[in-house]
């Protein structure tokens, strides 16, 4: 069966032809570095992750570019209130990103380029659009440069909208537009700025706009043309929107295939820090293990909204459980690689049918199950499982879990988890009575034990020191 992928532009399930036979070149709006990471914006590292082993799966050599926008708007405000400098915050929100994604084994991509190591690629692309006909610098002295929408007559067609039903870009002064839609390619320093945040350019010294960041990335590490563009689908419009514009405006052919994942919600609405129902990654790592978060997120299609709960969660890492308890007890080793069931890859190839590709690992361990307890040998199985679980992300062997290839392990892990977390608990109540003799014990007692904490605006956090 050829792979087949819902490309959101087409609005259909095409079959997956690459540009280049036996190679992939895919490209994933990363986060924008401003806070920690929450469980909402770790769906797309998962999501995108299991589509890179798929593709490796089907014998592909994947280029995966995943960026990190490390330079806006909104990394300036937050460094000012915080009384930091700007990349001093894009920094360590980087790495605790960093941190998330390896707690939830989703693979480095084969480079990960930051906004601020490629200005020159990103003036250079302006430019070009300027000579093109489809920039201009504004008259108003800012220094902004724009992309001229109307000069594009293909604009909208990757959300099929209208240019004239579209909203005003809200991204600069539109002084200086000659449309409201018109958006920023580069934005001239503004005197409340640090120098330090600009750079120079032919308009004067700025930053570049969030759209050109991606075009200019893209196009330096998969070229002019590349098989699939990825990201949340609230990037569809405008910023994935205005990448396709800008670079084919540009004479790129750019994507030949647009993938979405949705989002994770919290009582129906988007999980964000704006709406202030995060749930930040290291918040619930407290409380699951990064395997059982991890399945939870895969379970889901890439393509269906999921309304977070702790219940639901809770059902995940249970199933999870008993799937390793299956493999334990049919003594899975895993030394020789087994086939992976058909009706496994038939769901893999319809669009990464995640759902339907679970169901097929539980009737795995349903069978083995039968098998042991008719005192037959269910390795085979067992080998099947481990293989389905590989492609997912989740074979609980895999070095890059926590107490890897031992269950005994993994449980262990799981109660260290519970247990410090309960006393963590105890010592926020200690600290909300302003008991803080009970506190302080509490915490030399974790310190003794060889666990550090840390106190942040999100709440405790721990680690083995």
């Amino acid at each position: 069966m050829t792979f087949r992928l819902y490309d959101t532009q087409t609005r259909e399930v095409r079959d997956f032809v690459p540009l280049e036979e036996g190679r992939a070149g895919v490209y994933v709006c990363g986060l924008t570095v401003q806070s920690e990471p929450h469980v909402g914006h770790i769906r797309s590292g998962v999501a995108f992750d299991v589509l890179r082993r798929w593709l490796t799966h089907r014998g592909l050599e994947v280029t995966f570019i995943r960026n990190v926008t490390d330079i806006d708007d909104k990394i300036l405000a937050k460094a000012a209130e915080q009384g930091r400098p700007w990349y001093n915050l894009a920094y360590a929100m980087h790495r605790e990103l960093d941190r998330a994604y390896a707690a939830l084994n989703v693979a480095p991509p084969t480079y990960e380029p930051g906004a601020t190591g490629h200005v020159p690629e990103m003036v250079e692309l302006i430019e070009r659009l300027v000579e093109r006909g489809h920039a201009y610098a504004a008259d108003d002295g800012s220094g902004d440069v724009y992309f001229d929408v109307r000069s594009w007559p293909s604009y909208g067609e990757l959300t099929s909208q209208r240019i004239d039903d579209m909203e005003a870009a809200q991204d600069a002064d539109p002084r200086g537009k000659r449309d409201p839609r018109d958006f920023a390619l580069w934005k001239g320093r503004k005197d409340s700025e640090p120098e330090s945040a600009s750079w120079p350019s032919p308009w004067g010294r700025g930053r570049p706009g969030w759209h050109i960041e991606c075009s200019a990335m893209a196009g330096k590490y998969l070229g002019t043309a590349f098989d699939i563009h990825g990201g949340g689908v609230d990037l569809r419009f405008p910023h994935h929107e205005n990448e396709q514009a800008q670079s084919r405006a540009a004479g790129h052919a750019f994507a030949s295939y647009w993938m979405h994942n949705a989002w994770i919600t919290t009582a129906g609405e988007k999980m964000s820090k704006s709406l202030g129902n995060s749930l930040t990654v290291p918040a619930v790592l407290q409380r699951y293990r990064g395997v059982e978060l991890r399945f939870y997120v895969v379970a889901a299609h890439y393509r269906s909204h999921v309304e977070f709960s702790f219940e639901a969660l809770d059902e995940a890492a249970q199933g999870f459980r008993r799937i390793e308890n299956f493999l334990d007890r049919a003594g899975a080793t895993g030394d020789a690689p087994a086939e992976l069931p058909e009706p496994f890859v038939a769901a893999m190839d319809d669009d990464l049918g995640t759902p339907a590709a679970v169901a097929v690992v539980y009737d795995a361990v349903r069978e083995g199950n039968r098998l042991l307890a008719s005192g037959e040998d269910a390795a085979a199985l067992a080998g099947q499982v481990r293989a389905m679980l590989d492609v997912l992300g989740l074979d609980p062997a895999d070095p890059a879990w926590p107490g890897s290839g031992s269950g005994d392990d993994a449980r262990l892990t799981q109660a260290v988890d519970v247990l410090v977390g309960g006393l963590l608990e105890e010592r926020t109540r200690a600290r909300a009575e302003k008991d803080f003799a009970a506190a302080d014990a509490i915490r030399d007692r974790l310190k003794d034990a060889g666990i550090e904490i840390e106190d942040t605006p999100t709440g405790p956090k721990w680690s083995i020191s």
